[in-house]
């Protein structure tokens, strides 16, 4: 038993170390004073200073989260109404095809994605004339597109595993369709709707290949600009911008550990005085 504890622990320090330290490594030699990235010249704020005066970098990164934050919301939106309403029609034939059509997207290589998206565009332009150029709008729209269903996928996963008794019960006591689904459903799909919307928004932060199909000129996200720089090769500056994403992201998750956390404690705490 303890050289099969052993082995676990290894197994799982082994695990650990192959995810995390090539990120610890990026977040140290962020603060070289060095100008070669590899070789360390003793600790210093220097990139981060170069970092903040470097305009096409901060602009890249503004237009990065502003089309995240935008494209996180509206795919959560259209992602649970697509799971409440799937929810809402209970067992029809095509059911299958329709959910399979929801979740094609996850297992779409992106190229395709992005290959289809930009003839999609070029083609409503030739059409209607819209949209006139490529840039940040059909970028938030491609993000859209692809980000619902994963928000769909989650929030069905959640839904399928719903209490079916309390929405009944509330329905028994006069409640309308509406009235129940905003009082009763969405605050207990909630969590999962919190969820939906942190992998949309970082999918759309990571994007790389899709934006890069249906950009335009002077609408380079964060993840286009690294690409283009990592080519000439890995600029010092480029670690510390690394770093601050990796502190970003790990408030968010942090954060949204908390409030699903306590979350599901105050459901726990109901079922319990609701059993009492």
């Amino acid at each position: 038993m303890k050289r099969r504890s052993t082995f676990l622990i290894g197994s799982l320090f082994f695990g650990y170390a192959f995810l995390y330290l090539p990120i610890a490594l990026l977040v140290v030699y962020s603060f070289n004073d060095s100008r070669i990235p590899t070789v360390w010249g003793g600790f210093s704020f220097r990139w981060y200073a170069a970092l903040f005066d470097n305009e096409q970098v901060i602009d890249a990164a503004l237009l990065s989260l502003r089309i995240a934050f935008i494209s996180a919301t509206v795919a959560t939106l259209f992602g649970t109404l697509a799971g409440l309403a799937l929810m809402g029609m209970g067992k029809f034939r095509g059911r299958l095809l329709f959910m399979g059509l929801i979740a094609a997207p996850l297992v779409m290589p992106e190229v395709i994605t992005g290959l289809s998206l930009l003839l999609l565009f070029i083609t409503s332009e030739q059409l209607v004339g819209w949209p006139e150029t490529r840039g940040a709008m059909t970028i938030t729209i491609a993000h859209i597109t692809f980000s619902m269903a994963f928000v769909a996928v989650i929030v069905q996963s959640r839904l399928a595993t719903l209490d079916r008794s309390l929405i009944d019960a509330a329905m028994d006591l006069g409640g309308r369709p509406f009235q129940v689904t905003l009082d009763i459903t969405l605050p207990l799909i909630a969590p999962a709707m919190l969820a939906g919307w942190l992998l949309a928004f970082t999918l759309s932060l990571d994007d790389l290949v899709i934006s890069s199909f249906v950009s335009g000129p002077g609408a380079s996200t964060l993840p286009m600009v690294i690409f283009s720089k990592v080519k000439l090769g890995v600029a010092p500056d480029i670690n510390a911008l690394a770093t601050i994403v990796i502190t970003i992201v790990g408030l968010g998750v942090v954060l949204a550990g908390v409030v699903l956390h306590r979350q599901e404690q105050r459901r726990i705490l109901e079922a319990q005085i609701n059993k009492a």
